[in-house]
């Protein structure tokens, strides 16, 4: 998932300061020597279990969302901010652990029906299921949702290409080519309230996919393409208080249509929901620790100084949780920018990069535990590997000054690093890695862009990234779903890589990692998918362009105001359909 997201950053810390803190081991900016640990109830509970409905629940951007269209997005942000007004085929529980990773029938009646060869998935419609205005849900509508989001990568490129890969589509153009639905023939839809997936090969977790915003319907009457962000038309429980205008404060209000006996889930319980974009992040802390805002939308946890006022005050502890969220932090270094045409020069960034420091700039171990390879240790198929390792993770003098000879530049070279300017711990962990290599003569300019463009324009533009010669790209990816290919395919496979909404940032298009990856969605075996999954992430590794550093965890506060709060391992982040406010 997306995708896709992640930044901010120790704010005040120069990147000398970082270095000198953390460079020679530890790594810890936890709060001046003070008990790092904190609540965590809502990692494995539901804190505030309530009933009540009522009140407007607040949540700030730092930016703004790459797009509220549910079939153009591809942050986990978004993906969990959706569920208020776009319901899927299928969702996840409102469970805090594992049981809310299982998925559960959402619009469908239940999960999907598999054909003996395994290329069909049959999905039945729930009967009396509404939009806003009260027209009905049909299953031409959710095909119809497919074909845009997938089909269109003119307009709509924002989100991932799964069932483009997957399905058996011929060469169908989308719907702004091809206004003939009947041509779309990856999906039929024999009546109004049955779904039939064709695919190409076997795919055993294509639940998950029939989870993804992609397949709430849209009726293609309303669709203004690029701008059906700006009024969407509700399956949820919410709708858009009026046209709403991007960077512009977003209501959401009740949407009188939806009816609560057809979801499985409980997500109505505020009168309204409002979203503050390009809000400053130490004044939204202190205004999450006042009460004054409930969320931060984007997930990613608070900043240096509101995590030094938490880790110090007792009853503020009380109110915080510090999960795994199953992120990875890395770096993607792009062989379509010189020098890094040579592996070599890949490497002795590898060998030259300060882990230590970068865990630094993220808040110290709090922040997470340092990544040496492309898996989260949360995903079946990780080992414990460090194949560019270096003592105590400080990088290596002898084995970059080896690399640098070896690619013919003994002296250093030039590039420049990516990252989004409106996250402060990803510049902060980017001016690490700029002052790490330094010393080595790689000299490198920091380029900050705004993360609601980010993957659609700069670094997910190949065509920007070679350009601009971005040869190291800041990144951060967690998974689709709990699969290996849940969280490899899109920043793996030769196949992800997109002119536009590109997340294989390291274009990396290895024959065998395509291989592997094809055939462990076929396989029915989960040990032999798990045994492919480290296989892959053993062969992305070697091709050096990755820099992963930090298996991230995030310090969340949730304000005594806020109810049934529990951390979502499907989204990594609180569940924001499950929340309520108390009313007293």
């Amino acid at each position: 998932m997306s995708k896709k997201w992640l930044g901010l950053a120790a704010a005040g810390i120069s990147a000398a300061m970082v270095l000198t803190a953390c460079g020679g081991g530890g790594g810890n900016d936890d709060g001046g020597g003070s008990d790092i640990s904190v609540d965590d109830s809502a990692i494995s509970s539901v804190v505030d279990e309530s009933a009540e409905k009522g009140g407007t629940l607040k949540y700030a951007h730092s930016d703004q969302f790459d797009s509220l269209d549910p079939g153009n997005t591809y942050y986990a942000a978004n993906w969990d901010f959706t569920r208020y007004y776009a319901r899927t085929l299928v969702t996840y529980p409102q469970k805090p652990g594992q049981k809310g990773q299982e998925p559960v029938p959402d619009l469908a009646t239940d999960l999907g029906e598999v054909s003996d060869d395994g290329l069909t998935w049959t999905y039945t419609l729930k009967k009396d299921l509404k939009f806003q205005d009260g027209s009905d849900i049909t299953s031409e509508d959710v095909k119809y949702a497919i074909a845009r989001s997938n089909f269109a990568p003119e307009s709509l490129n924002k989100g991932p290409n799964y069932f483009f890969q997957l399905l058996e589509s011929g060469d169908y153009e989308g719907p702004y080519k091809d206004d003939n639905l009947d041509n779309f023939e990856g999906v039929t839809t024999p009546d109004d309230r049955t779904i039939e997936f064709h695919l190409k090969e076997p795919f055993a977790e294509f639940d998950y996919l029939a989870a993804m915003p992609q397949t709430a319907p849209v009726p293609a009457d309303a669709d203004t393409g690029t701008q059906y962000q700006t009024d969407v038309v509700s399956s949820g429980p919410y709708q858009f208080k009026g046209e709403w205008t991007p960077g512009q404060q977003l209501t959401l209000v009740r949407n009188e249509e939806y009816d609560p006996e057809t979801d499985p889930l409980t997500r109505n319980r505020p009168d309204e929901v409002q979203v503050k974009f390009k809000q400053e992040e130490n004044d939204r802390d202190k205004r999450l620790i006042n009460g004054d805002l409930h969320v931060d939308v984007a997930g990613l946890g608070v900043e240096a100084s509101a995590r030094q006022d938490i880790l110090r005050n007792d009853d503020l502890k009380a109110n915080a949780d510090n999960p795994q969220t199953g992120f990875l932090l890395y770096f993607a270094i792009n062989p379509n920018v010189k020098p890094f045409d040579d592996k070599a020069c890949r490497e002795a960034i590898l060998y030259g990069a300060d882990k230590t420091a970068m865990q630094g700039a993220w808040g110290g171990s709090i922040a997470g535990d340092i990544a040496t390879n492309m898996l989260p240790p949360s995903i079946p198929g990780y080992k414990d590997t460090a194949p560019y390792g270096t003592e105590g993770q400080t990088g290596s003098k002898k084995k970059t000054e080896a690399a640098l000879e070896e690619c013919g530049m003994p002296d250093g070279f030039s590039t420049n690093i990516s990252y989004r300017s409106d996250r402060d711990k990803e510049k902060k962990a980017a001016e690490a890695l700029q002052q790490s290599l330094q010393q080595y003569g790689i000299k490198t300019d920091l380029k900050g862009y705004p993360a609601g463009t980010y993957t659609s324009e700069q670094a997910g533009s190949p065509e920007f990234v070679k350009r601009e010669e971005l040869g190291i790209i800041a990144y951060g990816w967690g998974a689709d779903w709990p699969s290996g290919y849940g969280f490899m395919s899109q920043i793996m496979h030769g196949d992800s890589i997109k002119d536009a909404g590109n997340s294989n940032l390291s274009e990396l298009d290895d024959p065998e990692v395509n291989k592997l990856l094809d055939k462990s969605a076929t396989t029915d075996d989960p040990s032999s998918r798990e045994q492919m999954y480290s296989d892959v992430n053993a062969l992305a590794m070697e091709s050096a362009t990755f820099l992963p550093y930090l298996n991230q965890k995030a310090l969340l506060y949730r304000p005594e105001s806020l109810s049934n709060v529990y951390f979502s391992e499907a989204y990594k982040m609180y569940d924001y359909s499950a929340l309520g406010l108390e009313q007293n």
